[in-house]
């Protein structure tokens, strides 16, 4: 078959008709347990009722009127994400690399209006993701999403993940800003570790950088604080979010303090849909789920049984697994065998399994899963890491 799409994606030869919790379900009845969540689009699984229901009251009631005029329901939920997190300002975009593009401009914009235009590079680290614009392919600095699309963006120097003097070395009176994933996701889910973000905090500081994270994976309850740099007792100047805050329909934002977004006057920035009712309606009501008392608890005690029981794993499928890693529900398993094998291998035990940098593979489940569904996520794993260690005995035996 062909497809009118345009082919940028590899995309696996099956179809889902619907989705239940943590089931996706295809059009001749399998059902398949979902750890990818959309690539932890999926907070609260599929079809999560409350949500549905959000959706489907505003649907009924208004879609979209532009930023011209105000929006209560985002009004609203910018109060909230002002109320439970380091921020001031809040502004809603569609995605992620929308947000991070609002990130950079705000950065640049704050040194700027402080009378020192000059200091608009941004320092990033080796094996980012911050998405797919063309700002955002500089900052990520990988050549794979950089390669036939002309002069990479100026302003964005990179240094390895970790290296400290390299990054003494490179920050210089061009610096504005420092950003980094507290746990990268597309570059194979490596966390920084909380004395090293307080580091981070420290050094911006001294030197007059913002700080901005990208929590556009790793956020809103992924990690069982409701984003990750709360481990590490910091916060930023400015932050990304997207992916879960959204729980499945097309939103982001940018957060940040009001001095960091002391440049972002009026006319500076914008957005069509960005903030729109429907989005703002479900927004809402993920905050709705997450906020409510002890649901990060929740998700920070399976998060802890599934890498136990991870790491179980690892101990009886040396052949498969190399190691365990992440925090929460953002986990991956970095393999001995090819990532692509693994998933593949995985699909065909009907489980879903997102494939990463560094030769990993994720496991993003929706937040609301229990103890079930850990243990039949489990016996697919077993199941999948047993196949994988099978073949591979077998293309040594026939060598």
């Amino acid at each position: 078959m062909t497809s009118p799409l345009l082919q940028t994606y590899a995309r696996a030869d099956i179809e889902f008709e619907k989705g239940e919790g943590a089931w996706l379900v295809t059009r001749s009845g399998e059902r398949y347990l979902d750890f990818g969540a959309g690539i932890a689009v999926n907070a609260l699984g599929h079809c999560h009722p409350h949500l549905v229901e959000a959706l489907t009251a505003q649907a009924g009631k208004l879609w979209h009127t532009s930023n011209l005029v105000r929006i209560p329901e985002g009004e609203r939920l910018a109060q909230r994400l002002v109320d439970a997190t380091f921020a001031d300002n809040v502004f809603f975009t569609n995605s992620g690399a929308e947000a991070l593009e609002c990130a950079i401009k705000m950065a640049r914009r704050y040194h700027s209006s402080k009378g020192q235009p000059e200091r608009f590079h941004i320092v990033t680290f080796e094996g980012a993701f911050h998405g797919r614009t063309l700002a955002t392919i500089a900052a990520g600095g990988q050549k794979k999403y950089l390669e036939g699309f002309g002069p990479k963006v100026e302003g964005f120097d990179q240094v390895a993940f970790g290296d400290w003097e390299a990054l003494e070395a490179v920050v210089g009176p061009q610096t504005g800003a420092i950003l980094i994933e507290p746990i990268q996701g597309e570059g194979g889910i490596r966390a920084v570790a909380p004395e090293a973000l307080r580091r981070l905090r420290k050094f911006c500081d001294e030197r007059g950088l913002l700080l901005i994270l990208d929590e556009v994976q790793s956020g809103v309850g992924r990690t069982g604080k409701l984003f990750a740099h709360e481990w590490a007792g910091i916060t930023p100047d400015i932050m990304a979010v997207a992916k879960g805050i959204g729980g499945g329909f097309p939103m982001g934002a940018c957060l940040a303090t009001a001095e960091a977004a002391s440049g972002m006057t009026y006319g500076v920035h914008g957005t069509t849909f960005g903030g729109n009712p429907l989005a703002m309606a479900v927004g809402n009501a993920v905050l709705d789920v997450v906020l409510a008392p002890g649901f990060l608890d929740q998700v920070a005690r399976t998060g802890l049984l599934l890498k136990q029981r991870l790491a179980a794993l690892k101990d009886r499928h040396p052949g498969a697994i190399a190691e365990v890693r992440g925090e929460g529900l953002m986990l991956g398993l970095k393999l001995a065998v090819p990532n692509t094998e693994f998933v593949d291998a995985a699909r065909a035990n009907r489980l879903i399994v997102i494939g990463a940098g560094d030769n990993v593979v994720r496991l993003l489940p929706p937040l609301t899963i229990g103890e079930a569904e850990v243990s039949e996520a489990l016996e697919r794993l077993e199941a999948t890491a047993a196949a994988v260690e099978a073949a591979r005995s077998v293309e040594k035996g026939a060598a």
